[in-house]
């Protein structure tokens, strides 16, 4: 799979970076300063780093890795940029007083189907290697999903799971909140796996 990371080199896009990497995709990273990109990209192996524009490409689907202060504004400014490739976002707000979704905010922003999803993986743990944990996508669109949990699956060894449509993304945007605060109050490293599904 073709994948542009926007945000690659913050800490959760470049851990996502290096497990498509490892899983032999066609990873390039974005980053507003494109001489950090191609830094970050060669530390990883990526096939290329570029300003986040420029990285967008031809690719099959673009990640939205930025700090969740930022999403919204980088989706606005790429949004021609992006036309139909799909997206997935994986920003979650920790204090967020909004009634929707970072995700289905973007999808206002944007042509392109959104999917919102991973937001239950922690970046320290996936730039480790690939977490015994499940992951989970949400969506409107059918064939943007699959290719997000197609991209899911190559980061835990959990199961991937569709999480339903993209309003979902508002639970899921809440799950890094939830597990965040048990990490600070247990000191711990918590992940997600569902269990008493087939």
């Amino acid at each position: 799979m073709r994948v542009a990371i926007v945000g690659g080199t913050g800490d959760f896009g470049l851990a996502l970076v290096a497990r498509l990497v490892e899983a032999g995709d066609e990873v390039v990273v974005g980053s507003r300063d494109a001489t950090r990109a191609l830094e970050k990209a060669r530390e990883v192996g990526a096939a290329a780093g570029a300003t986040n524009e420029d990285a967008l490409g031809d690719a099959e689907l673009v990640v939205l890795a930025t700090r969740a202060d930022a999403a919204l504004a980088t989706a606005e400014a790429l949004a021609d940029a992006i036309g139909a490739t799909p997206v997935l976002s994986v920003a979650s707000e920790l204090r967020s007083t909004e009634s929707r979704s970072l995700a289905e905010r973007t999808q206002e922003l944007v042509r392109a189907p959104v999917v919102a999803g991973l937001h239950s993986l922690a970046a320290g743990k996936l730039a480790r290697g690939r977490p015994e944990e499940d992951a989970f996508v949400c969506g409107d669109d059918e064939a943007a999903k699959a290719l997000a949990l197609e991209l899911a699956s190559k980061l835990v060894d959990g199961r991937v799971l569709d999480a339903g449509p993209l309003a979902n993304a508002r639970a899921l945007e809440g799950m890094t909140a939830v597990i965040v605060n048990l990490n600070r109050r247990y000191k711990g490293h918590a992940g997600i796996h569902v269990t008493g599904l087939p």
